[in-house]
């Protein structure tokens, strides 16, 4: 059974950071190419970052600079570092895997907040 579990989640000032986390079991992790998705209330959901297999990343314009994607296939695991976070970073955070078969995790509530 495919499982993706995220983590990391969280409240934060605006202009903190938060660290999130996706474990994958279930699929060969190292062949799949993983995105950090987002949908805010209202709103469609959108790619925020993305990591190909063989470790070649992909920003949204509005979180470039600031956000940082990378995997651990070891640990089966790829990683969102998001720094300087706005107001408009909240939202629930999914990954995704692409390979053969895509899978979504269940999402992880972020909110930026003062």
């Amino acid at each position: 059974q495919v499982q993706l579990v995220e983590s990391g989640g969280g409240l934060v000032q605006p202009g903190g950071s938060l660290r999130l986390s996706c474990a994958a079991s279930g699929i060969i992790f190292r062949l799949y190419a993983m995105g950090w998705y987002r949908q805010a209330p209202g709103k469609q959901r959108e790619l925020v970052a993305g990591i190909s297999s063989g470790g070649r990343t992909n920003y949204a314009d509005s979180v470039e600079g600031r956000f940082t994607v990378s995997r651990d296939n070891a640990k089966k695991t790829v990683y969102l570092q998001m720094n300087s976070l706005k107001d408009e970073d909240t939202a629930v955070y999914y990954c995704k895997s692409t390979g053969p078969y895509e899978y979504w995790g269940q999402g992880t509530q972020v909110t930026v907040s003062s």
